[in-house]
């Protein structure tokens, strides 16, 4: 029965997102609030709930005070260098400007993180995007399936949860299989190629205004005269939203704000803060509209300040040298403290990102419910159990190619922390009365990682369609099958090495 139930209950919350019947928010509490009713344990939703909003509330803290951080990193200029340089290499071929989606992705998911990553791709490849017209879902779609691929990498996290289920070094999981990851990069290259060969197809021959080479032009008059006696900017709405086709939603000018309708996934977050809004056809008219290089919040000489910050910060979430929302609560006050001394600039950049902090703080939330019916009721336990159960004795020679089929679905409608500790042991056990080393099963169960990153029950992805103003439904929709695929490339070059 409760199998059942966690089958219906996640099948019922994708429907009604990708038909946008509800938005994510809604469906993430109502719906696992109904079929926790169903299963007969309504009277325990209350601690459910509170179990759910325990584990996850780090995961908002960082997110939170991450959003801050690299808003004022935005704010002040520290990577207009990096889209000056993009900008350049990408002009107005939307072949490269996918293309440079994915490798910009990819590099900086070194860090490990993906709200991170996220922020960083979206901030500097939007305004061109925007610009030119391209699909917005494309560019979500292209971030979030490389990601997912270098989200395997040790201190990424399901590396690390993997060699801890299974008592395993966890440089013997992940070295060996980087052939197979690297393959699993390549076809995201690939998709990107393809995907920019049929933008290009749809959009034609496109130039920029003033030359080949693009640069940002300052953002709309209105934005500037709100800045006007602050020193800050101010939010603008965005009125439209996103489609698979061609989206015309847009964030904020400098607060990264979107006034999405009750179906938008979330509100644009921070990393987009130093974007124009205004919709396709108004960014047309009034020019590119990206990094603003005259806006007041810029702070050139603290450049190479922000910038040692930035690697430092990064280096220690990669040492593990603090918790994660603990590094970047202490670097968010010394950015606004250095960069902006004095109070009333502090307080207008906090309150220039405040409601994407509760908006993406609000949606983590909202999962909590989710993951914890999802957990409370047994839901999951039923579900696992049942999908290793339905694996044929036949099969037990391959439990490792088992694993990494399973480690697709299992990995999208469960959390990392839910498949490695409580479903992937289960799978080595099974293999390992086969013969089947617990190191095969550990490097098959990373394959999923691709399609995880789509997955609802990631936080970061709402920070990923927030700022980008798509739908989560139409993200859903559109990338699930091409993460799907660069999972099962991933698998079949693991097993075609011999890794796995």
């Amino acid at each position: 029965m409760l199998t059942f139930l966690g089958f219906a209950m996640i099948a019922t919350f994708l429907v009604l997102i990708m038909m946008k019947k509800m938005s994510p928010i809604a469906a993430l509490v109502l719906i696992p609030a109904l079929f926790c009713v169903f299963a007969g344990q309504g009277a325990n939703l209350g601690d459910y709930v509170i179990d759910g909003v325990g584990k996850l509330a780090p995961t908002a803290a960082m997110l939170m005070f991450a959003i801050v951080y690299f808003g004022v990193m935005i704010d002040v200029g520290l990577f207009d260098p990096i889209v000056r340089g993009i900008l350049r290499f990408c002009k107005a071929d939307p072949v490269r400007v996918v293309v440079g989606t994915a490798v910009l992705a990819a590099i900086v998911s070194l860090d490990g993180d993906g709200s991170t990553t996220f922020m960083i791709t979206v901030s500097a490849m939007y305004p061109l995007y925007k610009r030119l017209g391209l699909s917005l879902v494309v560019m979500t779609g292209v971030a979030a399936t490389a990601n997912g691929v270098m989200n395997t990498l040790p201190w990424g996290g399901p590396t690390a949860r993997a060699a801890t289920a299974l008592k395993l070094d966890a440089g013997d999981i992940f070295v060996p299989m980087i052939p197979a990851l690297a393959v699993g990069l390549l076809c995201v290259f690939a998709l990107a190629y393809a995907l920019g060969l049929k933008e290009r197809r749809r959009l034609g021959t496109l130039a920029l205004p003033g030359g080949a080479e693009p640069q940002p032009a300052a953002v709309a008059a209105a934005d500037s005269a709100a800045t006007a006696g602050t020193g800050t900017s101010d939010t603008a709405p965005a009125s439209d939203r996103a489609t698979e086709g061609r989206s015309d939603a847009a964030p904020g000018a400098a607060s990264a704000t979107s006034s999405a309708s009750a179906t938008s996934s979330a509100s644009a977050t921070s990393a987009a803060s130093a974007i124009s809004s205004a919709s396709a056809t108004s960014a047309t008219a009034a020019g590119f509209q990206g990094l603003d290089p005259r806006r007041p919040t810029l702070r050139p000489r603290l450049y190479w300040f922000n910038a040692g910050l930035t690697v430092a910060l990064l280096t220690a979430m990669i040492m593990e040298l603090l918790p994660i929302p603990v590094l970047f609560l202490l670097g968010a006050a010394l950015a606004l403290t250095v960069n902006f001394p004095h109070m009333p600039d502090q307080k207008a950049r906090i309150a220039a990102h405040a409601d994407n902090v509760l908006n993406v703080a609000g949606m983590v939330f909202a999962a909590a419910v989710f993951t914890g019916v999802l957990s409370g009721t047994g839901m999951v336990k039923h579900m696992a159990d049942w999908l290793v159960g339905a694996v044929p004795e036949g099969m037990g020679p391959h439990m490792a190619l088992v694993t990494g089929l399973l480690s697709l679905p299992l990995t999208y409608f469960m959390s990392n922390d839910g498949f490695y500790f409580g479903v992937l042991p289960v799978l080595a056990e099974a293999g390992a009365a086969h013969g089947v080393s617990p190191l095969e099963i550990a490097r098959a169960s990373l394959v999923g990682q691709a399609l995880h990153m789509s997955s609802p029950l990631v936080p970061a992805v709402y920070v990923l369609v927030g700022m980008a103003g798509v739908e989560f439904g139409d993200h859903t929709r559109f990338t699930v099958k091409w993460a799907a695929l660069t999972s099962l490339a991933v698998l079949a070059a693991g097993m075609l090495f011999g890794i796995i």
